[in-house]
């Protein structure tokens, strides 16, 4: 899986919101033992030591935690990930919001596409 890292915002924090994202999306479940971090960073083309710096703060968040000597694995806490979730789907929605609202859209203009775009989705699966 390509981690498509861009050179605009610090590369630890992109990584920190890709981790964020496969933890709540399912690709790592409650419990998981995650990669060692030289494979991880291998994975994503990055110095160890920046790998460390964004897991680190994952271990600080309460998304990841470690035990001395078998590694690092995800959150059993459902309630810490759900919260993660719904932080990371309202900054989307924040940010599509004020993209909408740059094209000229206002709210209600803006619920009315969101509505038209589900109705041809209907029969489509995400």
């Amino acid at each position: 899986m390509p981690w498509n890292l861009t050179s605009d915002r610090p590369i630890f924090a992109q990584i920190i919101e890709i981790m964020q994202l496969n933890i709540v999306s399912g690709k790592y479940t409650p419990g998981d033992k995650l990669p060692s971090v030289r494979e991880l960073a291998t994975e994503a083309a990055v110095n160890p030591n920046t790998m460390q710096k964004a897991l680190s703060e994952l271990e600080r968040s309460g998304l990841v935690y470690s035990k001395r000597t078998s590694g690092r694995f995800i959150t059993e806490d459902l309630n810490r990930i759900e919260g993660v979730k719904a932080t990371l789907a309202g900054e989307k929605i924040k940010s599509f919001l004020q993209s909408m609202q740059s094209l000229g859209f206002d709210k209600e203009e803006t619920i009315s596409l969101i509505n038209q775009t589900l109705e041809t989705m209907k029969g489509d699966t995400p």
